[in-house]
């Protein structure tokens, strides 16, 4: 039964004003029809508080007690209407509650009484009194409301350099680097046209497309993930347009059940990076905005964040094909970047906890031979299926141990000594060399090591040279080397196919290295990690050869996944007459064009010095912590 709600006499209604009037009326007549509608009113509530009692008062009739000897109620009874509960137990103590339950009530319709009594006694200048203090207290709540977000406090920017131009003086260089312009502006002018604040674009079908990473919301995803990239490029036509799609459309307050994580390093990171090339505050504004949302995805028993939460309700849940309800490594360990600059840029620390809090959990944790499982409960704290990989579920954990030390300017020493047991680990059990000769990556699953590696895992080539300065026991060179080893099997991947382009994930085993085996492996979706490594290994180098592969990935890229529409990813590189999937993905536009234009430019534009790229390839500057509180 529901329990009707009683009026609470201790407090004031509002009276409700007639459309059009803008202050209560002060002529006499309506000042008495005020009088006799709060009189009413009260007399009203009086009678129903009187009734409800009434109603609700126990009836021994209704309410037999039964001995304890003939029925054990394990879940106690909750009497309607009162904060009292009571569980079946002795005849004699539910008499004495009942007889309790008695006195509260008859003691809360003498208060009630009482506060009726003064509310009759009060002056018609009283009640007037009233009613304004109400109907200021109304009017300043909804200033408050209308008034927006807090204001952020100022903060100094950090060191911003190497944001544009980075013209490469080689001609031929130059002429490569305009091709991926090009190509850039092809893939955004299709979405423009077909796709425009959709998610993402079916070049084919030419109109909008979504997976269930974003929701079910058109939340323009490509053209926030793609306009670093614009303004890098000096698409500033483009770049205006997609900004004023943001300030005007980009609403984060939707019933849409999105990734935490994909959305952490798509849309957060691509407006923290969008705000901090071209100083637009809008785009640092909708940054906060969006993370105040995800927030309420680090409610668990652990701290460990769901995997999706729904920005409207905030609640949060777990894949339903994860290891028991688990969170996967790669997601929850994926966010440290974004919210330190969160923390940095609000002054709100508990972006910062809320990611430290993840790191301190994990460190406390036991790590079969030193490996981090991909799943962990965060529910329970504990491991999941014992499955360890560099590539899909597990790689950008790795990635941002080492780059949250790089972006602290090496001062936070914790991230690197994590890094380095982490990579450790990983060499001794999951690093191998082929019969040919190929250094691959394979996964590690409960004690067996699977000699298959994943398109995702391409990346760790970049990492490992990129995290060589700074290794220990002066391993630089090693860990150079490994990178280089790494990229040259990734292009071997792509150099085995039909199309130049690789597939998904590869084998190393029954004679066939390098190649896809599986019908559902052979695909390239237009990804962008071996490419990501040809431009680190480029650039700690300058060997021409990465630059040499990097062309040869752009002409199959134009060749085989361009359409009329934009661009689309293929079903089989080993097909000379391949099929497409019709979707031109966001990362697209933001990381594999991005990798292709900074390898044909010079390295001035982002040094390696002032910016770190999150794991979507948005650039986030490096912050000199001893400037900076925490």
């Amino acid at each position: 039964m529901t329990t009707p709600a009683l009026l609470p006499l201790s407090g004031r209604r509002i009276p409700t004003l007639s459309p059009g009037t803008s202050s209560f009326p002060h002529h006499r007549a309506t000042l008495r029809l005020s009088e006799k509608f709060i009189l009413l009113l009260i007399l009203s509530a009086f009678i129903t508080l009187c009734f409800g009692a009434f109603f609700f008062l126990p009836d021994n009739s209704k309410h037999k007690l039964w001995p304890t000897h003939s029925l054990h109620l394990s879940a106690p009874v909750l009497f309607p209407g009162a904060d009292l509960t009571v569980e079946w137990c002795e005849d004699g103590k539910v008499r004495e509650e009942e007889e309790s339950l008695r006195d509260k009530i008859r003691a809360d319709h003498e208060r009630a009484l009482q506060e009726a009594k003064e509310k009759l006694r009060k002056s018609r200048e009283e009640l007037q009194a009233e009613i304004q203090t109400e109907k200021n207290k109304l009017m300043e709540d909804l200033k408050k409301k209308d008034a927006g977000p807090k204001p952020l406090p100022p903060v100094p920017m950090p060191r911003v350099v190497g944001v544009s131009d980075g013209e490469p003086p080689e001609p031929d260089v130059k002429e490569k680097r305009d091709k991926i312009r090009e190509m850039m502006k092809h893939a955004w002018d299709s979405y423009r046209q077909y796709g425009w604040g959709h998610n993402e674009l079916k070049p084919l079908a030419k109109k909008g497309h979504s997976t269930n990473i974003f929701g079910n919301s058109q939340l323009g995803a490509t053209i926030v993930d793609a306009l670093d990239t614009l303004y890098i490029m000096g698409l500033h036509e483009e770049f205006k347009d997609g900004q004023e799609w943001i300030e005007q459309n980009l609403d984060f307050g939707v019933n849409a059940e999105v990734s935490v994580f994909e959305v952490n390093i798509r849309f957060i990171g691509g407006l923290l990076a969008t705000y901090y090339l071209s100083g637009q505050e809008v785009f640092k504004m909708k940054a906060v905005q969006l993370a105040e949302k995800l927030l309420p995805a680090f409610n668990t028993p652990t701290g460990i964040p769901w995997a999706m939460v729904n920005l409207k309700s905030g609640v949060g849940r777990n894949w339903g094909w994860a290891s028991a309800g688990s969170s996967i490594l790669a997601e929850f360990g994926t966010l440290h970047m974004e919210f330190v600059h969160l923390t940095y840029l609000t002054g709100n620390p508990a972006y910062y906890q809320k990611v430290m809090h993840i790191r301190k959990l994990l460190a406390k944790m036991d790590r079969p031979n030193g490996l981090y499982p991909n799943y962990l409960n965060p529910r329970t704290g504990r491991w999941g299926q014992h499955h360890t990989s560099v590539g899909g579920l597990g790689d950008s954990f790795y990635e941002y141990l080492l780059k949250a030390w790089l972006m602290s300017d090496k001062t936070d020493t914790e991230a690197r000594k994590t890094y380095d047991d982490a990579i450790e680990a990983i060499e001794r059990h999951l690093i191998r060399k082929s019969n040919g000769g190929l250094t691959f990556i394979g996964e590690w699953k409960n004690g067996h090591l699977e000699r298959k590696m994943g398109h995702l895992a391409c990346f760790a080539g970049g990492m490992f040279a990129l995290g060589a300065d700074g290794s220990p026991d002066d391993k630089a060179g090693h860990y150079l080397q490994l990178g280089a080893e790494i990229a040259h099997t990734c292009h071997e991947s792509y150099d085995r196919t039909v199309l130049k382009l690789g597939p998904e994930a590869f084998k190393f085993d029954s004679g066939l290295e390098a190649v896809a085996v599986r019908q559902n492996e052979k695909y390239y979706i237009l990804r962008p990690e071996v490419i990501e490594t040809y431009w680190y290994m480029w650039r700690f180098t300058h060997d021409p050869k990465y630059r040499q592969w990097g062309w040869e990935a752009a002409q199959a890229i134009d060749k085989y996944c361009r359409v009329s529409g934009g661009f689309s990813g293929v079903k089989d590189v080993y097909s000379s007459n391949p099929t497409y999937d019709d979707v031109q993905q966001s990362f697209f536009l933001a990381e594999t064009l991005k990798y292709l234009y900074l390898l044909f430019s010079s390295d001035d534009l982002l040094p390696f010095e002032s910016w770190v790229f999150n794991t979507e390839a948005h650039p986030l500057p490096v912050l000199h912590l001893g400037n900076i509180t925490l």
